[in-house]
């Protein structure tokens, strides 16, 4: 083994040996060097992820969506100020839609959640999706995994809402919420309407002062459409709360529903059969991922590929055809050294 590599071995350890302990910068170091997009960091990364995956597991994996305005980031300050109040270590990965210019999160979380920010057990680490679909950042999964390998019971995880990203999130969750509000409008609210379908359960919130009765009134119209909807999760009835994440009432009462979902969904196997799933589509996906960089990585395919797109633009070659082309050279000329990071232009291509 040559001094890079030991250096490597060493510096993978320590990083280790410290996120077990939880500590918080540790989680922190680990989170920025999976998200990185540097080559040389890829197989740090691999090594640190290999050696913390039989410590992850053993959290409540929670995802939150909602409309604009639903007031999604103070319902987090106050659901993670209660959870912290008895005694669970929260962290919270909110996804930021990234800045155009520098790719780097515009939100600022930990200035959204003020309370929780200040909160010895709590961790908050917002990451910019950098255009990635659905509007998921490329690296949740890992980060989920690292936050639960430094001790933290609870992961809530936030989304930008645009669009795909409920659908995405919800692959990587136990349990999915999703935050409303009244007298946002039909239009506003329907583009919600689908994912209704795939949430555990309904957040009335802002129920508080003048807006309490409304809010009361939407979670009755909720509940009764509800019952025409096929729940999310088998066995388990999708639910429907009022909330106010400015004054915390009715947070006891949802994180209580969701203790008994846990409960329910271990008990009858769901819990299990939901992670197992994941983590299957997690493979594959990461496979899908892997082998578009390594295609779009290759020497002889990059040379190519001008010529070939020409060919397809100029109707003189089947889209078919030409993949097929391209294909086989990556497999003839795959080498070691291809980098997958060469031609990152071309990731989002399929």
């Amino acid at each position: 083994m040559n001094d890079d590599n030991q250096q490597r071995q060493v510096d993978v350890d320590a990083l280790v040996r410290d996120l077990l302990a939880g500590e918080r910068a540790a989680l922190a170091r680990a989170i920025t060097l999976i998200e990185s997009a540097a080559p040389q960091h890829k197989e740090t990364a691999r090594a640190l992820l290999g050696q913390l995956t039989p410590h992850s597991g053993q959290s409540v994996r929670i995802g939150v969506t909602g409309v604009p305005g639903a007031g999604k980031s103070t319902f987090i300050d106050s659901f993670g100020c209660m959870l912290t109040g008895r005694g669970k270590r929260v962290a919270v990965l909110p996804i930021d839609p990234s800045s155009h210019l520098s790719g780097g999160s515009i939100l600022g979380d930990k200035t959204r959640m003020e309370r929780l920010a200040r909160e010895e057990r709590a961790f908050i680490r917002p990451s910019p999706s950098r255009g990635v679909l659905g509007g998921v950042a490329g690296r949740t999964r890992e980060a989920i995994l690292l936050c639960e390998a430094a001790g933290y019971d609870v992961i809530l995880i936030e989304t930008v809402g645009a669009g795909q990203s409920e659908a995405a999130l919800r692959g990587m969750v136990d349990f999915f919420m999703l935050l409303l509000i009244t007298g946002a409008g039909d239009d506003l609210q329907g583009i919600k309407r689908g994912v209704i379908e795939i949430a555990d359960a309904l957040v009335i919130n802002k129920a508080d002062g003048d807006n309490l009765a409304a809010a009361r009134a939407t979670r009755a119209q909720f509940s009764q459409s509800l019952r025409h909807v096929t729940p999310a999760t088998n066995g388990w009835r999708t639910r429907v709360f009022t909330a106010s994440g400015l004054s915390g009432a009715g947070i006891d009462e949802i994180w209580g529903a969701i203790g008994e979902f846990v409960a329910q969904t271990k008990a009858s196997g769901v819990f299990a059969g939901r992670r197992a799933a994941q983590q299957r589509d997690w493979l594959h996906e990461e496979l899908r991922a892997q082998l578009r960089e390594r295609l779009y990585g290759n020497a002889a395919v990059q040379a190519a590929l001008p010529a070939i797109e020409a060919a397809v633009i100029e109707g003189e070659l089947p889209p078919a055809t030409a993949a097929e082309q391209l294909l086989r050279l990556l497999l003839a000329n795959a080498t070691p050294e291809d980098s997958p990071q060469r031609h990152r232009g071309h990731r989002g291509k399929s």
